[in-house]
């Protein structure tokens, strides 16, 4: 009997995302999901690719964005993602999100990275994912619920300081809804002003509600400099007390590193010691292929011995691209007084050693997340670079890993720790998110000085079934992605 489906992919290089061999394959797809996958020679599809040996993967997962706000504004805002090949993206990270949360005025930062008020309309959780059912855009979203934006719900403008008992019961009766409505679990960001006064028990007791709901935990640790070791131990002592003896919360670390020069080389600590705890608990975390780190500016943290790059300024929206020594000398101030001038602001930091980069993206626990900004002025290139670079740079030039193990950290590994069924892998059955690319070409071009600059190499992306980018065309109006919802979410 003929297979007659909609699509078929002809004579792929296959990386099934599993981190298995690759093999040389047709892949029909029907609707949004493959079909078959093998020597198709009798199948026809309504549209035929030949892909002469090229590259055919699963879409790229991307495991730490904030596009809270940029998947709610249509596929044109997802430029950035759709030409690295990336299909989902997880928001809500950091402690940072969109929803539950409304403002009258400005966010603390570094909920302002999302930006002004105006854009925190959404009181529920459900509000925003029928934000995103009504206006779809080109990937699909899982969403995170993050501490900071209950802390400010719940605490008003006095967050500097412990959540009081009936506060703490506030943000456990948001989050629970939230998980409800679809959240896929609770992160936080204890590095940030707003959140590194909440104590230990404080996270313990809202995390408390992951585990009665259903759901993961994630953090944007409270220190990744000098007290990294204490950060980690505080992090899986979260996770072991909010879930149970037997089942810890699942984990991400995220973004993990080991800042300023006097920590360079302690990934070896920190990569050794996750493995050891992780043998009873799980432990998973991002990473991104870069050297530097980009926030919003916090000029109390500045260091002369680390360089700077300003991103964006409210009150000095030329500054963008600069390098704050430069700007500090043109106004004849201090570094720190120049700082204070631009607030609020943001800034590319280069803080990291590339040797660490390396071990940690080498390391089998890691994923890849790009951490992107996407509405600052002059962004951090892995906005728009991450995903080629890891392929091009570090799997073929640099031969850090394979190239299997390089598209397993970007699709297979992440759809399991996040527990995205049928995501992130190849096979009949799963779904058509689908990535083609020219393994000799690809490559990243964004730079700190060109940062919105589109990758090569990535030739045609689907999502469910749908194609959303094309090498060399204008950006696609078309909008398959999905609000994944909680796929851990426990039934009553």
């Amino acid at each position: 009997m003929t297979l007659r489906c909609d699509l078929v992919i002809r004579d792929a290089t296959v990386f099934d995302g599993t981190g298995a061999p690759r093999f040389r394959a047709d892949v029909a797809v029907e609707g949004d999901r493959i079909v078959a996958v093998g020597d198709l020679g009798s199948a026809s599809g309504k549209e035929e690719i030949l892909a002469g040996g090229r590259a055919l993967a699963p879409g790229f997962i991307d495991a730490h964005t904030h596009d809270d706000r940029a998947v709610t504004c249509g596929p044109e805002c997802m430029h950035c993602k759709t030409s690295q090949g990336v299909t989902t993206v997880v928001v809500g990270n950091c402690g940072v999100s969109l929803a539950p949360l409304r403002m009258e005025k400005r966010p603390p930062p570094p909920l302002d990275l999302l930006g002004d008020e105006s854009w925190f309309t959404m009181g529920s959780f459900g509000e925003y994912a029928e934000a995103l059912t009504k206006r779809p855009t080109s990937v699909n979203t899982f969403a995170l619920c993050g501490h900071m934006s209950l802390r400010v719900e719940a605490m008003g403008g006095d967050v500097y300081r412990a959540a009081k008992d009936f506060e703490i019961a506030r943000m456990q009766d948001r989050l629970r809804e939230s998980l409800r409505q679809g959240a896929g679990g609770f992160s936080t960001g204890l590095y940030y002003p707003p959140n590194a006064e909440a104590p230990t028990d404080e996270v313990i007791a809202i995390a408390q509600v992951v585990r009665e709901e259903g759901g993961m935990y994630t953090t944007h640790m409270r220190d990744e400099a000098d007290h990294v070791m204490d950060s980690i131990r505080e992090t899986l002592r979260t996770t072991r007390e909010a879930g149970t003896e037997d089942e810890p919360l699942d984990l991400v670390i995220s973004h993990h590193k080991c800042s300023m020069s006097e920590n360079f080389g302690r990934s070896r600590e920190t990569l050794a010691y996750m493995d050891l705890m992780g043998q009873d608990q799980p432990v998973a975390f991002d990473v991104y292929p870069y050297p530097a780190g980009s926030t919003v500016l916090m000029p109390d943290k500045l260091r002369q011995d680390v360089k700077v790059q300003i991103t964006w300024s409210v009150p000095f929206p030329e500054m963008a691209g600069r390098n704050l020594d430069h700007i500090a000398a043109e106004w004849g101030v201090t570094r720190r007084e120049a700082g204070d001038r631009l607030l609020p602001a943001g800034a590319i930091t280069f803080q990291m050693d590339e040797a660490d980069v390396r071990r940690i993206m080498a390391h089998p626990r890691s994923m890849i997340g790009s951490d992107g900004i996407p509405h600052d002025a002059m962004p951090h290139p892995r906005l728009w670079g991450t995903f080629p670079r890891v392929l091009g740079m570090y799997a073929r030039d640099l031969g850090l890993f394979s190239l299997e193990t390089a598209v397993h950290k970007m699709t297979g590994r992440t759809a399991k720790v996040f527990g995205l069924p049928d995501r992130g892998v190849i096979r009949a059955g799963a779904f058509a998110d689908l990535v083609l690319f020219d393994p000799a070409r690809v490559r990243d071009h964004a730079t700190y000085a060109a940062p919105m600059t589109v990758s090569e190499g990535i030739e045609q992306v689907w999502c469910n079934g749908e194609r959303t980018y094309t090498e060399g065309h204008e950006p696609s109006s078309a909008a398959p992605g999905r609000f994944l919802g909680n796929p851990r979410r426990k039934t009553r």
